[in-house]
């Protein structure tokens, strides 16, 4: 990597870059907050510096989400009010909006480049077309290249890292155009993601989150198996805990929970999209599994890990959910032993099937339903917080803004406050945790 950077600069005049000043915008998933560190540590190795709070920007990155009507809404407001925050700064759009609808993008007022999902973490792409547009160059670029995998493990202003292990889904769910956004299934090599990994305990960090659009799905591409990869990384010296995000119930086998709950650095927390909570439903997005198939991930991860965090996604509102549907689903869920719920309104993507299905649910049934299981959360979050009331826990620190209290999160991620006056950042501190903060989004804890 370092060689290829070498090269770029040679073919290029950086000079135009020195005193330039960026600033990052992020929508979306983890996924894309890792892809931008990763653009900001490219863009920094060039001489372009982050803006401070008040300057004003040269250039802006927006990395866009397209997961909702919603979502893309938010990406055009987030462009206009930057360009406004930053009049003559030079914008490139970015991610799954900008790959699945490039000419609404490029036809944004301010907008000066286009790039496809795939495309973000392509240095010669930025290097090149910010020299160009430093020599007063109008370039609007649209691409569309979603079939190599890129690699990307960055912090950011984060104390963990995230490590990009996968890209792209096969499965066409029928609501998603993500497939569309990020390309079929592929990945690294394990033996490069061990790399990044040590590189990651080189630099001083202790947390990695593995991100991927399916990554469970790890090893269409190589040949090798996303428990191959686990129990690699487990071997890395130097990092403390590794935490594996959203990861589909089919694909989480037997064998990686028992993995984990074995694991001294892979740490007793999962998320695992469900979607819907009843089966009918569930054959209408053409999802690959079934309510009994989810109970049990559900049991075998209680039943060796009694107290794992899962958090939980659920779609509520999809075409074809009837109010019977939605009850049979609620009680599904309220059912299961499992920590929060992420819960999305289903919001109408063009070139989906879901399009096809007759039975459209309203605006107003569909929001009566999500604050339902926004209640039923909230109730399951505070009842998993209350029960380690009083037990010791290790907690790893994180950066905190100037005046706020310092945070960190258990190895079963429960948000903790700490004592900023006796904790350094990204360290490892045994506390006895006490009840919820003021706002009630974390418990106090007392440094042992």
């Amino acid at each position: 990597m370092r060689n290829f950077v070498q090269n770029i600069y040679n073919m290029i005049d950086t000079t135009v870059f020195q005193d330039k000043k960026a600033v990052y915008y992020t929508l979306g998933c983890k996924l894309n907050f890792a892809e931008t560190s990763s653009i900001g540590k490219s863009l920094k190795e060039a001489g372009i510096r982050t803006a401070r709070r008040g300057e004003k920007a040269d250039i802006i990155v927006v990395n866009t989400c397209s997961v909702t009507e919603v979502a893309d809404k938010k990406c055009r407001q987030a462009i206009h009010k930057l360009v406004k925050a930053h009049p003559g700064a030079y914008v490139i759009v970015t991610g799954c909006y900008a790959q699945l609808k490039p000419d609404t993008v490029a036809d944004i007022e301010g907008v000066d480049l286009v790039l496809g999902a795939e495309q973000k973490g392509d240095l010669m792409d930025y290097l090149v077309t910010l020299e160009k547009s430093a020599h007063g160059a109008a370039i609007t670029t649209v691409t569309k290249d979603i079939r190599k995998f890129s690699p990307s493990c960055s912090r950011g202003d984060r104390t963990r890292y995230f490590l990009k292990v996968q890209d792209g889904c096969d499965y066409f769910c029928s609501y998603c155009t993500i497939p569309f956004a990020r390309g079929r299934s592929r990945n690294g090599k394990i033996a490069d993601l061990v790399e990044q990994a040590r590189e990651v305990a080189a630099e001083g960090g202790k947390e990695i989150v593995l991100t991927g659009v399916n990554i469970g799905d790890f090893g269409k591409t190589t040949g090798e198996t996303f428990l191959d990869l686990i129990k690699e990384l487990d071997k890395v010296e130097g990092i403390e805990r590794y935490r594996i995000s959203s990861i589909e119930p089919n694909l989480l086998t037997d064998e990686i929970i028992e993995f984990v709950s074995t694991s001294r650095r892979f740490m007793p927390h999962f998320h695992i999209p469900l979607q819907s909570g009843c089966d009918e439903v569930l054959k209408l997005m053409r999802r690959r599994y079934d309510t009994a198939l989810f109970a049990s991930k559900i049991h075998k991860i209680k039943q060796l890990m009694p107290h794992a965090f899962i958090g939980v996604d659920v779609i509520v509102g999809t075409r074809g959910e009837t109010p019977e549907y939605f009850e049979s689903a609620y009680n599904f869920i309220e059912s299961l032993d499992v920590t929060q719920l992420h819960v999305f309104s289903y919001s109408e993507r063009p070139g989906t099937q879901a399009l096809k299905i007759d039975y459209i649910v309203s605006p107003e049934d569909k929001h009566k339903r999500s604050q339902r299981l926004l209640e039923l959360s909230d109730k399951k979050l505070k009842d998993f917080y209350s029960r380690h009331i009083g037990k010791e826990a290790v907690v790893l620190s994180e950066h905190s803004k100037p005046g706020a209290p310092m945070h960190g999160f258990t190895e079963n991620y429960i948000r903790v406050e700490l004592n900023a006056d006796k904790v350094k950042d990204n360290h490892l501190v045994k506390v006895k945790l006490g009840g919820f903060s003021e706002d009630g989004s974390s418990l106090l804890s007392e440094v042992l």
